[in-house]
């Protein structure tokens, strides 16, 4: 309680976008009603993966795809061989 009481200190995580305990467990529980204890593993793992993919793609650089076209690769070979 002496940690809520200084003055100058925040109630709550500026981390946690501005979200005390309770209505954090609150979001939790309706998380938990729309997508069904059986299920949540599978919704919580995909958003894990797509995070990880995100923070992947702000370290490395795009991949420039260089490979000629099938159609632009016969048309180049056609005129090579003519």
């Amino acid at each position: 309680m002496k940690q809520l009481a200084r003055p100058g200190r925040l109630p709550y995580d500026p981390r946690m976008l501005g979200m005390g305990i309770g209505e954090l467990l609150v979001v939790l529980v309706i998380v938990l009603v729309v997508f069904g204890a059986g299920r949540l593993p599978e919704v919580m793992g995909s958003i894990g993966q797509g995070v990880q993919a995100f923070k992947k793609s702000l370290r490395e650089p795009p991949e420039i795809d260089v490979t000629p076209k099938d159609s632009e690769a016969a048309k180049a070979k056609k005129s090579e061989t003519s």
